[in-house]
């Protein structure tokens, strides 16, 4: 699907802010209401807008380190250990890299002894993996959800 600069605008006001009324998007495009939903039922129906969802700022709710794996696995079980991390719900994101059949992992726990577990008890007990390597987030710049526009 080819964006126009409308479709652009409509999207970037729906990044910064998912619960802007299609009224309100309209009133700042000098759109009618109709007009600026046909246009994001469009983005939708083309799969340009996959679903609307909200942003939960994971340390509010407990979750107090973030760490990043890099997982090298046997070409044989990247799918099978890929599934399963996905299933894990410590896992935040879980994405298949270029390299020697790498995934890369984003996992959100309690504490440090939450994630000495979840290595040595749901990660190195999986089949296949060759080699595991992390780094923890110590301080975020810049996190964005949706794209830049």
């Amino acid at each position: 699907m080819k964006l126009d600069d409308i479709d652009r605008k409509i999207l970037q006001i729906l990044t910064e802010n998912g619960r802007a009324s299609y009224v309100d998007i309209g009133k700042e495009l000098n759109l009618s209401r109709v007009a600026v939903r046909e246009r994001v039922h469009q983005l939708m129906n083309n799969g340009v807008i996959e679903k609307f969802t909200v942003v939960i700022n994971s340390e509010k709710i407990g979750k107090q380190v973030s760490a990043f794996f890099e997982v090298d696995c046997e070409p044989a079980f990247l799918v099978q250990v890929a599934q399963a991390l996905a299933d894990n719900p410590s896992v935040a994101s879980c994405y298949q890299m270029t390299g020697p059949s790498t995934l890369h992992m984003h996992v959100l726990v309690d504490d440090f002894i939450a994630l000495e577990n979840f290595i040595n008890n749901e990660l190195y007990a999986l089949d296949g993996i060759t080699r595991v390597e992390s780094n923890i987030l110590l301080r975020r710049f810049k996190s964005r959800n949706g794209l830049k526009l």
